[in-house]
């Protein structure tokens, strides 16, 4: 799988850099290429600044979403040690306020200091962290019904079984209209004989 799902809430688009088969975030430009992607939220100003800090926040965040969701959606409490470093990666960058001037316009503005991989960092451990504190945000988060597809998903419509209809939903239609197709073949073979 060379391409990310995107489009989810982003604690689950973190999570689904993690495929059944690789790691979209194992080096820096898998990174860089992840924020193009997610360009409109806000997260970096400029994606090609991300380098090995900024992987290595990422990736950390990623781990601790990964026991925090998955043990919240399990019902189960969340390991302190995972609410503690979520904690320690939101208060490495905190949110500030800023009045901006653009030219007659005075506008109000929350932004998060520090370096960019804290910036980044705390970011995603804030879309994790309202994820698994809104129940009925959590429940309706889905796993593809995919047999080999380990991604998330919020689904608008109630009946979306896949992550993605161009991805895992083509990959079970075909297989299923060939499993069709065989079972006929094989009972037409039967009654001939």
């Amino acid at each position: 799988m060379d391409e990310a799902l995107t489009g989810e809430p982003l604690a689950l688009d973190l999570l689904n850099t993690r495929p059944a088969d690789g790691d979209l975030l194992a080096e820096v430009a898998g990174l860089r290429a992840w924020l193009r992607l997610q360009a409109g939220r806000g997260l970096v100003d400029d994606p090609a600044e991300a380098g090995p800090a900024e992987l290595a926040a990422v990736r950390e965040v990623r781990a601790l979403a990964a026991e925090a969701v998955g043990r919240a959606r399990a019902g189960e409490p969340v390991p302190a040690a995972v609410l503690a470093g979520l904690n320690a990666a939101l208060g490495a960058a905190p949110v500030v306020g800023e009045l901006v001037r653009d030219g007659s316009e005075l506008t109000y503005r929350r932004r998060r200091a520090g370096a960019t991989a804290d910036r980044l960092a705390a970011e995603l451990a804030g879309a994790v962290a309202e994820l698994i504190a809104d129940p009925a945000e959590l429940a309706a988060v889905r796993e593809c019904a995919a047999e080999d597809c380990v991604l998330l998903f919020r689904p608008v419509n109630p009946r979306r079984q896949w992550c993605s209809a161009a991805r895992c939903g083509n990959r079970a239609r075909v297989a299923r209209h060939y499993r069709r197709q065989k079972e006929a073949e094989g009972a037409e073979g039967t009654e001939g004989a």
